[in-house]
Formats: C-alpha cells, structure tokens, sequence
C-alpha cells in the first residue's frame, strides 16, 4: 500500500459536484501521414501495451474506516480498461469549436471513484483545417484526478505514453498484469492505528511549544516562515472570486514561444517565466478595465514550483512548493511590470524562504484543509473580505520536440485546471514545439465574456513587445507598500489568541 500525502488527500476532499478536482488535456492529432486512418480498436490495444508505463493507471483508491486516516492507493484486481475509455465521432461537426464544447462537457464530471482515477475519449472525424474536409484525425480528452498527479508530472504521463518518432511502434502483447492482493480490513484499520499513535507525539511538541511563547507570537512566528509577501487576506476583489458552478469553459490560444523569448532577451535579468506570467498579468489588467473594474491594487496570484529532485524523481502525486505573487498590475507600463515581477517572484525574501506545500500540509492536515475550503466558500470570505489570492497561473515547459501516437503527429494540446468555489478562472500555460497555448479554464457564470481573453492575450503580447524597446534600466528595487487595513488574518489572530489564553490558564488553575 502507498498512503496518499496530505497534499494528494486534500484534492479528494475539495472535490463536489460543482468542483470536480481533476487535470484535463485536449491533444489533437494529424493523422493524415497514415495509410488509414487510427481505428479506435487500434488505440485501445496501444494504451492496453502502455499500461505498464504508468502504474498509477492500475491503481484505486482504498478508504480508511471511518476516515481515521488517509486513503491508500491498491493495485485494482478488477481493473478493466474499458471502464476507462469512450468513444465519440463528431461527423459532420468535426471542428475545433464542436470539439471544445465537447471536451467542456466531459471535463464538467467527476471521476468515478471506485475505479483507478482517469478517463480518455477518443473524437473520431476531428477536421484539423476548417476548410480541408480531407484533415479528419482524431482527439483525446484525458481526464486524470488531481490526487495523483501535477500538472507537471501529468505532462510526464503523456510524453511516457506517447512516442518520439514518425514511424508507428509495434503494438506489442501486453505484459502481464499481477495486482498485488487488497490488504484485508484488518490491516488497515492497524496501519490507521500505528498512524494515530504517533500523532499525540506530535501535539505533545506542539503544545510545549505553545507553552514557552504567547499564543500570537506563536502564530505569528509560524505564518512568517509562509511565503507571503503581504498579509493573508489582501488581495483585492475582482470578478473571478465568487461562487461558482458546475459549468466550465476552455479558452485558448497559442503564440510563438520566439516573440517571448525576445521579449527576456531585450529585458534581460528576467527568466521566461517571469515575461509568461507578466503577459498573463496584462491580458487580466485590460480584461478588467474592459469591465469597468479598477486596477489600482494589484492582482495575486498563486503560482505553483515544482520541487522534483533530479535524484529522486517520481513521476506521479504532488510534489510542489506554492507561493503568492503580486503580479504588479497596477502598474501601468506592461515591459517594467515584468521586472517587477521577477523581484517579488526572485529576489524577495519570501520566496527565498518559501517552503513545500506538503510540509505546509503536515502541519494542517488534508480534512482540516477541505474543511476550512468548505468554510471559506460557504461563509463566502472571499466576497465579505478580501481573497486569499485571485487566481492560479501555472506555466509548464512541455517537449520541444514532435511527439506521435502510431504514426500521428501531436500536432496542438490545450490543459484545464480545477476551478474552487471562490476562484472562478485558471491560467495554464503549455510550451510545446516552439508555441505556448495559454489556458483560460473559467466559469461562465462568474467570468463573462470570456472569449475576449485570446483577443486580450494577442494584443497584451504586442503591448509588451513595443514597451520592451523603450525601458529603460531600473534603477532600484520596487518599493511596494503593505495594506494595512484590517484583514480576516487579523481577527482570525485575536480570536486564536483568546482561545489559547484560556486554555492555558485552565491548565495554570
């Protein structure tokens, strides 16, 4: 048995029928270099020799009783690939707007949980060129559950199961498939005991550590070591932070990955990173302005790091460090907003200092997290203080190089993200063979008119490229002022501190 973190175990319980907390893809292929056409038939005996690739397609999930712990993944004796796998053929509707449209569909169910935690649909008779009724290829819709993977180690799976050569590999007979017995009930419920029992340790420690300071500098001492440059919630309002529902929609573009790569050079000091996350920034301060909403405090966002070690690889589960970044869009010059960001996102202390999301995860568990996810949703925090953050921007570097399925060429991806009640728009950008696709994963109902957004991101991009040529050096390092009107964070401190007082004084009498 492989106990999920308490990262992994958290995206198990945000999920609800309106927030389904799965990773989607959208990979189109040029199939037109076969001799025939990739029968659906022929995919499926692929994928069935591919299996052994990635284990965590052969693996369930296995609930503790009584949810004393977290869950376990298992080998699935029962597993079926069938159960895993559909087919659709849009016929005569075979463009790219009947296919997103189908794929926003899917994407708005969950996965079904008493079965290994991924789905694929094959969309037969895609028309890769609107005008050429000859370019039918084919799609994949790929859905695979946030609890076992990242967005990063999501782009792994799909480069181990596709191929990196034009000539179709053999299918060969797949191997054998020996699942590992169910561990019986009684093993479980004596792995959740051996769990518990070294949980009074660590509330032991915690406790003698609350004893020898005040209840807030504790706390305070705690949430310094976060990587925040700002107080907890300070970001503004905005129109992507209300409640959402069960509706999605995928917008997205792609743009020569060049013209960015221009665009660091002529800055300099900046990484590509820092000029993706600034288009994104501009793209969202003119989507605002566009609706009359004001740009005078700076949009946050949360901005996920990758912390694979080079000597300890896993290619699945989350292994991430997360932190929050002013991306400066009150500042109206779009090429000096990026060097701004690059100060807040590398030279500032809090990133310095920032520090794993699962270590942050050890120290609040996944069900006190889903809790207090559910509770800032329901008591709607986002709309009577300010947010935690506006939005999630993620920026994963993909192969710049031709990958294939049996002979077809991978010719564009488009990704999707989890949308929580509260953050109604995710940014994920894809780099792939010399193009970046920026998602915009969003909920129509709380983010209207967004199909301006590829519009904004074109224009946003040439905004950037003519400023570029006309900054000049900066001088110092941004000087930013903190907010300090009251926050949430702040009464949560007091309330926290009262509690604590007490408790003490309790054990003094």
């Amino acid at each position: 048995m492989r106990q999920l973190s308490e990262l992994d175990a958290s995206f198990l319980y945000l999920e609800s029928e309106t927030a389904p907390m799965h990773i989607g893809g959208i990979y189109l292929f040029d199939a037109r270099e076969r001799e025939n056409p990739l029968a659906f038939s022929t995919f499926v005996a692929y994928l069935r020799s591919r299996l052994h690739v990635v284990p965590l397609f052969r693996q369930r999930l296995k609930e503790i009783p009584l949810r004393l712990g977290r869950p376990y993944w298992i080998d699935d004796p029962d597993f079926s690939i069938e159960r895993h796998l559909a087919y659709v053929n849009l016929g005569d509707h075979g463009q790219l707007g009947s296919l997103m449209g189908l794929a926003s569909r899917i994407l708005e169910e969950p996965l079904k949980r008493d079965r290994p935690l991924w789905h694929i649909t094959f969309v037969d008779g895609f028309q890769l060129d609107e005008n050429d009724p000859d370019s039918k290829s084919f799609a994949l819709i790929v859905k695979l559950h946030h609890a076992a993977i990242d967005a990063f180690s999501g782009e792994e799976i799909i480069g181990k199961l596709l191929e990196y050569t034009p000539h179709a590999r053999t299918i060969e007979t797949p191997r054998t498939w020996n699942p590992r017995p169910e561990p019986s009930e009684e093993r479980v419920v004596f792995q959740a005991g051996a769990n518990l029992l070294r949980k009074p340790l660590q509330m032991t420690s915690l406790a003698v550590n609350a004893a020898e300071a005040t209840a807030r500098g504790l706390i305070q001492k705690q949430m310094r070591k976060l990587p925040l440059p700002f107080p907890l919630f300070s970001a503004p309002h905005s129109p992507f932070n209300r409640q959402i529902t069960a509706n999605r929609q995928i917008i997205s573009t792609s743009l020569d990955l060049s013209r960015l790569k221009a665009i660091k050079a002529t800055l300099g000091n900046v990484t590509l990173n820092d000029v993706v996350l600034g288009l994104c920034a501009e793209t969202l301060r003119r989507y605002l302005a566009n609706h009359d909403v004001e740009t005078d405090r700076s949009l946050v966002a949360m901005t996920p790091i990758s912390v694979r070690s080079s000597s300890l690889r896993k290619a699945t589960g989350n292994q991430m460090s997360a932190m929050l970044l002013d991306l400066a869009t009150n500042e109206p010059n779009p090429a000096k907003r990026i060097h701004r960001i690059h100060w807040n996102a590398v030279e500032s202390e809090p990133y310095r200092e920032a520090i794993a999301a699962d270590r942050l995860t050890e120290l609040l568990p996944s069900t006190m997290l889903a809790l207090s996810a559910r509770l800032y949703s329901e008591l709607q925090i986002a709309q009577r203080y300010q947010p935690v953050f506006n939005l999630p921007i993620t920026n994963v570097p993909g192969p710049q190089v031709p990958l294939y399925l049996q002979g077809a060429r991978l010719v564009r991806q488009f990704n999707s993200a989890p949308l929580f009640d509260s953050l109604g728009l995710v940014i994920v950008a894809v780099s792939y063979q010399g193009s970046l696709t920026v998602n915009f994963t969003l909920c129509p109902d709380v983010v209207a008119d967004g199909d301006s957004l590829t519009g904004l991101l074109e224009d946003s991009l040439s905004a950037i490229e003519k400023a570029a040529t006309t900054l000049t050096p900066e001088s110092e390092e941004p000087d930013y002022q903190v907010d300090n009107h009251k926050t949430l964070a702040d009464e949560a401190l007091t309330l926290m501190e009262g509690a604590l007082r007490k408790v003490f004084k309790s054990f003094r009498h």
